[in-house]
């Protein structure tokens, strides 16, 4: 029978728990070391033990005294401090889980004790050692210098990539594992949590500062997703955020700190400028984004850009999430969520000029840094993006005016100047809840700004005496987060997300221009091959790679990315709520006077809502499922409101986001609905683009005479569209009854001088274009001119092609509205002030068509530049027809005979054979011939009663049009007298007295009766005198 093993005592258990884990002895005992080269004896700490009297055996009260011996000593060959200290700890892992197989509940307990003390203290020791390193360097001074390469990054870096890097995958799809070390479970855990702050902070420092520099140009194809889940696991506990936004490099200080040196050098700037979008080259992020993905990314199968595409996207997201998961860890912590929205404001201050149309790479941080950070901040805007907005009354309009953090004054309001949006903030003092002794940075802006522009004005000076009490009142308003937040991330978007659509519009842009220059340089070979030319064709084919390499780029990380666009959709749906209720709400019309709180506001509010919409309308499914019906009474209302938003050109663009969504074809039915069911829309769209077209006639821009051009074609577009709306054209036909000689007159008067410019441009290029062919079809006279003068001539060639049709498709655009509206409406076109002008266009039109000249016109490929001759033809015919219908006082022959300039009666016989050849309508012809006749008996007279009057006295001549006046009015300024028809034509395009070009309104035309009675007295008297001669 064998012997029972003898129990062991709890003490002799201890000593064999303790000797594991911490691998050291007490007892001299060969076999055991030469099994175990990493057991050490530690014979000095057993000498003085023994001198103490007390026994050779390792226990929880001697286990610190232990390990700082084992830690001091001179060991040679032994682990690095650290490295022994995670193994301390692992071993004492792996024997708690032998300790809760014992059987004996007072052991078990006894020795789990032990072991969590053993736990604890080699943590308590490894921070020790990491906050003082060269503490227990004794005896490693060969390993120690055999790492230095390695000595420079934290220890617990690659612990921490242990830790967070489960299932984490780079851009290629590839795993991304940690350095093979494991981490123990729980030692992290019991590192960073319920610990002193001021011996973790430095550690934790110097971690923030190794994980910065790990993503340092690092693009979205690398290994970010370790380093960024390693940030957030930090901040996850108290001491590693407050650590975090107490780094010096948390917002950098420095002097020269600017946009590009905060988003490089911040510990968070490398995170955010992690992404696919191109940056300058020693910015530029590794792995190439567009090399690696997009190279002859125009020659690639649509399903590898796909693949590439759905990559860029996927990774990207990951970046936002796991960024916009460290913002909200640290906004959720009470102590640290004042840095966060400091930190945001710094950036967004220091790259305000992002905003220009020319952004310094050097001063301002990257497309990628804001992309990534518009995508946060919309993921924190998220709980007050409800569909009903609940929350939209936390967003207080006065955190533009008097918040703090935000320099947001300077910007260009909607329709205050700064000098008025300067005397309403002072005027307006908002209660103050949180005092302060310094007046913030933005109000010493501002004062430095007033102050050098004072130059002595007294307007500038009050307003900068007023703002100097508001400051030095040292009283700031404390907001609320979701109102922070809500302007934060509308300045964000502008100067990200925004300002990506126009860096990306750029691009394309350049690309047309490069492929438009190469055709050009390829034809020039093609005649006279030249090494110059070839290499210039080289560098032109290598830059339009590159562009299209970047554009690919951008389409990736945000056009493709419908989920990020739909919340900046979202976002912006709020915007324009909360707009509309600073101006009472959604109702019609508005108040006379604008409420200066809607005034006052930043303009790009407005824009960036209106560009992302374009954008949007662009994109397929991105407009899925986001209710348009708040934007569309956000248009209608401020689209023709001068008065509220007082830029035009931000008014003209409603009309873009209009055209954008105007149903074309099938499959437009929810865009037909909310055209054609919208009550506000049928009852002021029509009204509102009528208007508008009137009010982009002057748009106080240098370059307003081409601009007006390309906005009115937008509208026209729309019109064309409304005129074929049952509800819509009645609308129309009562704004025309209602507003006869009012905004109709004026936009009728406007399509006429449009239809003449762009007709008469047109025609004249023509004429330009064909002579330049002719010389280029003279192969022989064409050689012998030098290379640069046929280059030359070649640009002006395809100019001319490009200006032809654009101004081509305009006029037949205006023509046709003309047709169409005049088959309805007549009214204003036969008014005194129109119809001559009317009459006039039409027969300019005719002669330019069938006149004399009608063969110099004909083009090899008319359609090409969009000219339809016959088309056109017909449509002008339509309208003479359209107008004599409706010409109840035969007003409209007499004007057609008084054109002395284009009127040709036999003009109207050759249009009557091309419009048989062309079949047109039978009654068409018969009534135009008609009309022909009309007018040739209205000439007839006319000369007639001209004979009859003879020598007409000169002051009954009107001055600017040198005919015998009818209706003759005196100018108040001027007191120059003129002919009431004939200044009430003038004051349709400009408002001003034409002979000193004072201010003039037709309501300011003063009667000249006693003229009249004059004018009349002489007609009657030359008729008698004419009668009684003939008798």
């Amino acid at each position: 029978m064998a012997t029972q093993k003898p129990q062991r005592s709890l003490e002799e258990i201890e000593d064999i728990i303790l000797r594991k884990i911490f691998f050291v002895t007490l007892t001299e005992n060969p076999e055991v070391t030469a099994s175990d080269r990493l057991v050490v004896y530690l014979e000095m700490t057993a000498a003085e033990l023994l001198s103490e009297g007390k026994s050779l055996r390792l226990s929880r009260d001697l286990m610190e005294r232990v390990l700082i011996d084992r830690l001091s000593g001179d060991v040679p060959n032994a682990e690095l401090p650290f490295e022994y200290l995670l193994g301390c700890y692992r071993r004492a892992h792996e024997e708690s889980k032998k300790i809760s197989n014992m059987k004996d509940k007072t052991v078990r307990a006894e020795m789990e004790s032990v072991t969590r003390q053993a736990k604890k203290l080699s943590v308590s020791y490894c921070k020790i050692h990491l906050g003082n390193p060269d503490l227990f360097s004794s005896g490693n001074s060969a390993n120690t210098n055999s790492n230095n390469a390695s000595s420079s990054r934290s220890p617990l870096l690659p612990l921490i990539f242990s830790e967070v890097s489960s299932g984490v995958i780079d851009g290629f799809g590839g795993s991304v594992g940690g350095s093979g070390v494991q981490c123990p479970p729980g030692f992290l855990e019991e590192f960073f949590r319920d610990s002193d702050f001021d011996s973790l902070d430095p550690i934790l420092k110097g971690l923030y500062e190794d994980l910065r520099g790990s993503v340092l140009n690092v693009s979205a194809l690398g290994n970010f997703q370790q380093p960024l889940r390693a940030l957030l696991f930090l901040v996850s506990f108290p001491a590693g955020a407050k650590s975090l936004v107490n780094h010096r490099w948390w917002i950098p200080k420095e002097l020269y700190m600017n946009g590009r040196a905060i988003e490089m050098t911040s510990i968070l700037g490398p995170f955010f400028h992690v992404s696919a979008l191109p940056d300058r080259t020693i910015f530029k992020s590794l792995p190439d984004v567009g090399l690696q993905c997009f190279s002859e990314g125009s020659r690639q199968r649509p399903a590898d850009l796909l693949s590439s595409f759905t990559t860029i996207k996927t990774v990207m997201n990951n970046l936002y999430d796991g960024l916009g998961k460290v913002l909200m860890s640290l906004l959720k912590n009470s102590e640290t969520r004042e840095n966060v929205l400091e930190y945001v404001a710094e950036v967004i201050n220091k790259n305000s000029s992002r905003a220009h149309l020319q952004v310094d790479p050097l001063s301002c941080a990257s497309s990628g840094m804001f992309i990534n950070l518009s995508a946060v901040m919309l993921q924190l805007c998220e709980p007050f993006l409800d569909v009903n907005f609940s929350k939209r009354d936390k967003i207080d309009p006065k955190y533009v005016f008097y918040g703090n953090r935000l320099d947001m004054r300077e910007l260009t309001a909607l329709y205050a100047t700064s000098e008025e949006v300067t005397q309403w903030i002072n005027k307006n003092n908002p209660v103050k809840t949180d005092q302060s002794s310094q007046c913030s940075n933005s109000e010493n802006r501002l004062l430095q700004s007033l102050e050098a522009r004072s130059s002595g004005s007294n307007a500038s000076e009050l307003a900068l005496h007023n703002l100097k009490q508001l400051s030095t009142s040292g009283q700031k308003t404390k907001y609320h987060f979701i109102c922070e937040c809500f302007f934060m991330t509308a300045r964000v978007l502008n100067l990200g997300l925004l300002k990506a659509f126009s860096d990306y519009k750029h691009v394309v842009q350049e690309i047309s221009r490069f492929e438009d220059t190469l055709s050009t340089l390829k034809a020039m070979q093609g005649q006279a091959p030249a090494p110059q030319l070839r290499l210039e064709i080289s560098r032109l084919e290598k830059e339009i790679e590159q562009h299209n390499q970047e554009k690919f780029c951008y389409e990736a990380q945000i056009f493709r990315d419908e989920a990020l666009l739909q919340r900046a959709l979202s976002f912006y749906r709020l915007m324009i709520i909360w707009l509309v209720e600073l101006v009472g709400g959604f109702k019609m019309p508005l108040p006379s006077n604008c409420p200066m709180e809607f005034a006052c506001m930043p303009e790009h509010f407005v824009e960036d809502v209106l560009e992302l919409l374009i954008y949007g309308a662009r994109i397929p499914k991105v407009l899925d499922g986001i209710p348009l019906d708040d934007f569309l009474n956000f248009i209608i209302m401020f689209m023709a409101s001068p008065n509220y938003i007082k830029n035009p050109y931000l008014r003209a663009k409603m009309v873009e986001v209009l055209n954008c969504w105007m149903p074309r074809g099938s499959g437009s039915s929810a865009m037909s609905t909310l055209f054609e069911g919208h009550q506000l829309a049928l009852e002021y769209l029509v009204r509102n683009l009528l208007k508008l077209y009137v009010d982009i006639e002057f748009t106080g821009s240098h370059t307003q005479f081409y601009d007006k051009f390309n906005i009115r074609h937008n509208i026209a577009e729309l019109l064309e569209y409304l005129w074929q709306v049952p509800s819509h054209r009645n609308a129309w036909r009562q704004i025309a009854k209602e507003e006869e000689k009012g905004v109709y007159l004026n936009f009728l008067n406007f399509l006429i001088n449009d239809s003449i410019y762009l007709l008469d441009e047109s025609l004249n290029k023509i004429l330009e274009l064909k002579e330049i062919e002719a010389e280029m079809s003279n192969t022989a006279e064409w050689e012998r001119r030098p290379a640069q003068e046929r280059q030359e001539r070649t640009r002006l060639f395809h100019s001319q092609e490009t200006i032809i049709r654009i101004d081509m498709k305009l006029a037949n655009e205006d023509v046709s509205m003309l047709a169409f509206t005049s088959e309805q409406i007549t009214a204003p076109f036969l008014l005194p002030e129109m119809v001559e002008r009317v009459a006039s266009m039409l027969n300019y039109f005719l002669l330019q068509l069938v006149g004399p000249q009608r063969k110099s016109l004909i083009l090899k490929d008319p359609e090409k530049y969009e000219f339809h001759p016959k088309e056109l033809l017909n449509q002008i015919v339509r309208i003479y027809v359209h107008l004599v219908r409706g010409d109840k006082k035969n007003v409209f022959p007499i004007a057609i005979a008084s054109d002395g300039r284009s009127y040709n009666d036999q003009l109207f016989g050759a249009a009557a054979d091309v419009l048989r050849r062309i079949c047109t309508d039978v009654r068409v012809i018969q009534d135009f011939i008609e009309l022909g006749a009309k007018a040739r008996a209205a000439a007839s007279e006319a000369m007639d009663a001209e004979a009859a009057l003879g020598d007409i006295p000169d002051e009954f001549l009107d001055p600017i049009q040198c005919t015998l006046m009818k209706d003759p009015v005196t100018l108040p300024s001027s007191r120059s007298t003129v002919d009431r028809a004939v200044i009430q034509r003038h004051l349709l395009s400009d408002n001003t007295d034409p002979f000193n070009r004072s201010h003039l309104t037709v309501d300011m035309l003063i009667p000249n009766h006693e003229l009249k009675a004059r004018i009349e007295e002489f007609i009657r008297s030359q008729r008698l005198k004419r009668h009684g001669d003939m008798i």
